[in-house]
């Protein structure tokens, strides 16, 4: 672990010391990098749901090692019952870490980072904890906007395919994508892109600070029903807000 890394809550501290711990028994040698980032990397701006990660490795998986990191997993789960539980890495290879093109999982076969240079950009700019490895701008290329973009529309149809599933976490991210549509700055959290929103659109500012207090676990039944009430008319005005930033949709080659 890192001198950073003591910066980390305590309960995020203690599952990325087993996790790291884990990793370096299971991969040794195959073990490039390790990268935090997320809500993590964004220390006292609110609750953290999850915890986010890059490992960088040097060769491919056996059949073992892969049987060995779901096993560490489900203990780290089991270890940690309420974020070990919510352990969301992408496990690829420094090859593939070098390129622009979004890498591939190496745990799920099929599934690549969607998100890939969102994420490059946020730990080149020093939003991530280095567990483990050398500085990420030693990895990871730099992004062009048109690449961000691609992410940020990605978002945006994720938000609209899961609006009535989760309106607060749908409504920080909208305040958050108008934030970094309108700035082109794209390093910034949910809770940073939410008091932005607050300011520039006065007239959304309680549906805003009710996503907030939601999120965060602490909303009352008023505020739930005015985040079901006017999620809709919010993705609306967001939407327009967004897009007339971005360019066309444009499809990506892999």
């Amino acid at each position: 672990m890192t001198p950073e890394s003591n910066h980390l809550d305590k309960p995020v501290r203690e599952i990325t010391q087993e996790l790291l711990k884990g990793l370096k028994h299971i991969l040794q040698e195959k073990l490039f990098a390790v990268y935090l980032y997320g809500a993590a990397a964004f220390p006292g701006l609110g609750a953290i749901h999850d915890i986010d990660f890059h490992v960088i490795l040097r060769e491919t998986l056996s059949e073992k090692e892969k049987q060995d990191l779901l096993s560490l997993h489900s203990s780290l789960g089991e270890q940690f019952p309420t974020l070990g539980q919510e352990l969301d890495g992408y496990y690829i290879l420094h090859e593939e870490a070098l390129r622009t093109n979004p890498p591939r999982h190496q745990l799920s076969p099929g599934i690549v980072d969607e998100s890939w240079a969102l994420h490059r950009e946020h730990m080149r700019a020093g939003r991530c904890i280095i567990l483990h490895g050398p500085d990420p701008k030693d990895i990871f290329s730099p992004c062009s906007w048109q690449e961000l973009e691609l992410c940020l529309q990605a978002e945006l149809r994720y938000i609209e395919e899961h609006l009535n599933e989760f309106p607060d976490y749908c409504i920080l991210n909208l305040c958050r994508l108008m934030y970094s549509v309108s700035t082109r700055d794209v390093v910034v959290s949910k809770l940073m892109g939410a008091v932005w929103a607050e300011d520039i659109f006065p007239e959304w500012k309680p549906l805003i600070r009710a996503a907030r207090k939601s999120y965060n676990r602490h909303v009352t039944s008023h505020e739930k029903k005015l985040l079901n009430s006017k999620i809709g008319a919010f993705l609306d005005f967001a939407r327009i807000r967004i897009l007339n930033k971005l360019s066309p949709p444009i499809t990506r080659r892999i």
